[in-house]
């Protein structure tokens, strides 16, 4: 599957920690040798995560930019109710200021704010598009009302993705929190929430 080989590498080098015992080696440069090795895992659970978070980002993107278009279609046909319409641009132009960040989202809140906007507007949109007789002969109509529900039906298997980088990268940093000051001289590195946390909460 396409997301599954994201987390190759990370299971690589957790694989190789725990052949070499996760603690420093024997000799000369033995901390060192820990050291660099757990920071090669934080950068590749780090980099997992955020692929994950920008594949799902994406996705979202891509079903906005499909929702606008169909609105611009129904616009273009002039069968539809041209403020109805305007309407739910401007709703869809919200949408995009409340979007949740990798930090805001944990407030369970913001999730929940999201995706009520969203899926009201996705519904509300395909159900004017089908409404009208026009939608069963018309290709590109179906084809756009197509990509938005496709997209949609995504979002849990992204989110799920995202979880599953963000808790392998959360039980690292409580498993080393010793050492991040050396793996990580740039910055505090800390837990990042989960969309189960958002939804459970």
């Amino acid at each position: 599957m396409k997301h599954s080989g994201i987390y190759l590498v990370v299971t690589c080098c957790i694989a190789g920690l725990v052949g070499c015992g996760g603690g420093p080696s024997n000799g000369p440069g033995g901390d060192f040798t820990k050291i660099d090795s757990l920071t090669e895992t934080y950068l590749a659970l780090q980099d997992t995560m955020l692929q994950s978070w920008n594949v799902m980002v994406n996705d979202e993107n891509e079903k906005i930019r499909s929702m606008h278009e169909l609105l611009h279609t129904l616009l273009s046909l002039q069968n539809y109710d041209k403020d109805q319409l305007i309407s739910l641009e401007k709703r869809l132009e919200e949408l995009k200021r409340i979007r949740f960040t990798q930090k805001t989202m944990s407030d369970p809140h913001s999730v929940e704010e999201y995706d009520f906007a969203s899926n009201s507007l996705i519904s509300e949109i395909i159900s004017l598009t089908e409404s009208d007789l026009q939608f069963a002969t018309s290709n590109e109509l179906q084809a756009l009302v197509d990509q938005i529900r496709t997209a949609d039906q995504r979002v849990n298997t992204y989110r799920s993705d995202y979880d599953m980088a963000t808790i392998q990268f959360n039980r690292f940093l409580e498993k080393y929190q010793d050492d991040l000051k050396e793996i990580d001289q740039n910055s505090s590195p800390q837990k990042r929430p989960l969309f189960q946390m958002a939804g459970n909460q």
